[in-house]
């Protein structure tokens, strides 16, 4: 399916949801910016991707997931072996964001986050008037970054992107801490995008677009904090 600017995308969600479309992806061309916004508040996690016979040039992917990984907090299971490591570190939020990103690139690689993606949610960090904002979450044990990750916040709700770790158990503690500070901020739950085995030990529930998309609209009214 190839999106366009002039798309009703909230339309264009209940048509594909609405269809049983068979795909993960949907491909648009342009990288603007708001069109990026638009596309993540109506449900899209926004990845990317070089074409083969020209690396210079980009492809945008819009992902619609066939099954998407939800925690709903109540679910949350901290395992045993990690309760003991919670209180040796500290969440601090949307303090780091360039260098998680850095970080998450250099670990994980360009292949999605490519440099048109990048630049347009550096983009969306500074605008003012807008409805989605990319955020991190960093995690710091004696005031040094040990784990993190960034994602995109559309009201209520915060959509995981990519994450990552420097030390041992520090990426479980992260994810551990964000979803309890966006429970008590009133978050209804937390999108963490693709099935994943880690994501199902800590209590995460695999639900189709049928059950997301209503429940993604739902919480975009909500607003959990000041951008």
């Amino acid at each position: 399916m190839f999106i366009s600017q002039e798309d009703r995308l909230d339309r264009l969600v209940d048509a594909l949801v609405g269809m049983d479309y068979a795909q993960d992806f949907c491909l648009a061309l342009d990288f603007d910016p708001f069109f990026i916004e638009r596309l993540m508040n109506a449900g899209f996690l926004v990845m990317s991707t070089r074409f083969a016979d020209e690396p210079s040039e980009c492809l945008l992917l819009p992902k619609l997931h066939l099954v998407r990984s939800v925690l709903f907090f109540p679910d949350l299971h901290v395992k045993k072996s990690i309760k003991r490591f919670l209180s040796r570190y500290e969440l601090r939020v949307d303090t780091d964001f360039d260098r998680i990103v850095e970080r998450c690139v250099a670990l994980h690689g360009d292949d999605w986050l490519t440099g048109p993606l990048l630049k347009a949610l550096r983009f969306l960090r500074d605008a003012k008037t807008i409805s989605v904002k990319p955020i991190s979450f960093g995690l710091y044990r004696e005031g040094s970054l040990k784990a993190g990750e960034f994602g995109a916040l559309a009201g209520g709700v915060y959509t995981s992107y990519s994450g990552y770790y420097d030390e041992d158990n520090a990426g479980s503690v992260q994810m551990i801490l964000m979803a309890r500070y966006l429970e008590e901020r009133g978050a209804p739950f937390l999108d963490l995008g693709m099935p994943l085995p880690y994501k199902d030990d800590l209590g995460a529930t695999n639900i189709p677009p049928r059950r997301f998309v209503p429940l993604f609209r739902e919480g975009r009214e909500r607003t959990l904090f000041a951008r």
